[in-house]
């Protein structure tokens, strides 16, 4: 008996707030992915003169579906929200595009390890995991062609 996994760990992003810090006003946006055993929710805060994808809370709100994630995040309070701003802030790393463009090159070897696993024990058909390899590859290619944009850029100082 084959059983089916699913590959696929689309991200699902829901606008939550927006906070006043210093005098700016910054949207308040939960990125939700389903890492396979749960769902997982990340803040991210963003200003439109930003030319970048915003700041990202390293914090992560766990939940059994998106929707928990999601009401979870809306109860975090102005307050909440503030301290993760400035926490974030805190660990903003210089290079952010060349930060974020690893951790998907990181996302899509750990997505390769998931469907060759799976393929050995029996979860995938050869013919799908080896269709999904080839695409996750051609991904991993698009990505490293995208390292020398990133690579030097810096973020706001």
């Amino acid at each position: 008996m084959v059983y089916t996994v699913s590959l696929a760990s689309q991200l699902e992003e829901h606008h939550i707030s927006a906070i006043d810090f210093d005098g700016r006003s910054y949207n308040v946006t939960v990125g939700i992915e389903n890492d396979g055993i749960e769902f997982v929710g990340h803040i991210w805060f963003t200003d439109e003169a930003w030319e970048d994808e915003g700041i990202r809370d390293h914090g992560a709100i766990p939940g059994k579906s998106a929707e928990q994630v999601l009401q979870h995040a809306r109860a975090l309070s102005d307050h909440d929200l503030t301290l993760r701003f400035r926490r974030a802030q805190v660990d903003q790393r210089r290079f952010h595009g060349l930060r974020k463009l690893t951790e998907q090159v990181l996302d899509r070897i750990r997505h390769l390890n998931k469907v060759s696993t799976s393929m050995r024990a029996g979860l995938l058909e050869v013919d799908e995991a080896a269709s999904e390899i080839d695409a996750t590859e051609r991904q991993l290619h698009e990505m490293i062609d995208q390292l020398r944009h990133f690579a030097g850029v810096t973020t706001r100082d």
